[in-house]
């Protein structure tokens, strides 16, 4: 399977860089900070999670990257 790197928050440094790619069959993976203790407590009533998902944060900064990661993923 491939994948196709869209970027990486160009003001992060080297490490834990928040970063978005699309794969062969078009779905986005994000690379991102997981969301503390007290977010996955109150998001879990609307939509509990199964043992291989988690809570992710998606700072604004990250809008652009998303926007070019579903461009690509629509264009097939």
């Amino acid at each position: 399977m491939g994948y196709t790197f869209i970027d990486k928050v160009p003001e992060s440094d080297v490490n834990g860089c928040p970063a978005v790619w699309v794969d062969d069959d078009r779905r986005l993976l994000i690379q991102g900070r997981q969301a503390g203790g007290d977010a996955q407590a109150r998001t879990l009533a609307d939509s509990p999670r199964s043992e291989d998902e988690t809570l992710i944060v998606l700072e604004p900064r990250m809008i652009p990257l998303l926007k070019e990661a579903i461009r690509v993923a629509e264009s097939g």
